[in-house]
């Protein structure tokens, strides 16, 4: 009777086998899972939850990168928010830091006490609140006006929609032959001056696509297709030994797990 401790050799082989596997999955599917839900999840909330515009046009394959800022001076930073939707200023030099419309007009300025201003007769105050600037400018507003102050924050900080540093259609670019390529669209610069001294904040504007899914679907997928083929080959086993004992009159290798 020496085929017995085989069969339960081999059943107990296989059980170890599977929880280690198990063990496996666990650590590949919770990460995969998790990141799979947050990139269906985050393009959304983000949409909803933090642009200051109405009628968001911006497409998550478009990224802005800053590439200097000028004059470099201490205290002075600039980030871009939303991938390529908006920039946010920050003036800690002690310095007043202007920032300039699209026909060269002061836009805003963040004071060096911290208070920050928009110029109310700039065409950019209005063409800035729509992400395709379709949007009639009053007549109040002049490229040659000159400037009328609106007190806007005083936290030493302004944040805006730029249109320069965006893609100012739909449709994407011409220059974008493969939509699964990186590819840079065009350079940037938004004028700015820090007390007398001119400026620009300098960046480019890149078609990125977003990261495909496909690869987290593949593991899951993968690693659901082992634990399924796992389970069988066990099943198997135990059925045959069930068989075995049941004709034999032995129960050493139908013992449950």
């Amino acid at each position: 009777m020496t085929s017995e401790p085989l069969r339960y050799g081999s059943t107990a082989m296989v059980r170890r086998a599977l929880l280690a596997l198990l063990g496996v999955v666990s650590l590949v599917f919770a990460p995969a899972a998790a990141a799979l839900a947050a990139i269906a999840t985050t393009p959304a909330q983000s949409k909803e939850s933090s642009n200051p515009i109405n009628d968001q046009g911006s497409s998550y394959e478009y990224r802005s990168n800053i590439t200097a800022v000028a004059p470099n001076v201490g205290g002075l930073s600039v980030e871009v928010l939303e991938f390529a939707d908006r920039l946010l200023l920050r003036n800690h030099t002690g310095k007043t830091v202007t920032i300039y419309g699209y026909e060269g007009e002061p836009y805003a300025r963040v004071l060096a006490n911290g208070t920050a201003e928009q110029n109310v007769r700039a065409p950019a105050t209005y063409l800035n609140t729509n992400f395709y600037a379709q949007v009639t400018v009053p007549p109040i507003a002049s490229s040659s006006a000159a400037p009328k102050w609106e007190v806007v924050d005083r936290t030493g900080q302004f944040e805006w929609h730029d249109h320069r540093i965006h893609w100012m259609s739909p449709i994407p670019p011409a220059r974008v032959k493969n939509k699964g390529t990186r590819t840079l669209i065009f350079n940037w610069k938004v004028p700015i001056e820090v007390g007398n001294t001119k400026g620009a904040i300098a960046g480019q504007l890149f078609w990125t696509p977003e990261n495909s899914k496909a690869p987290l679907a593949a593991i899951i997928l993968g690693v659901a297709i082992v634990v399924g083929g796992v389970l069988f080959v066990v099943f198997v086993r135990r059925r045959r030994a069930h068989a075995t004992g049941a004709g034999g009159g032995s129960g050493v290798s139908s013992e449950a797990w």
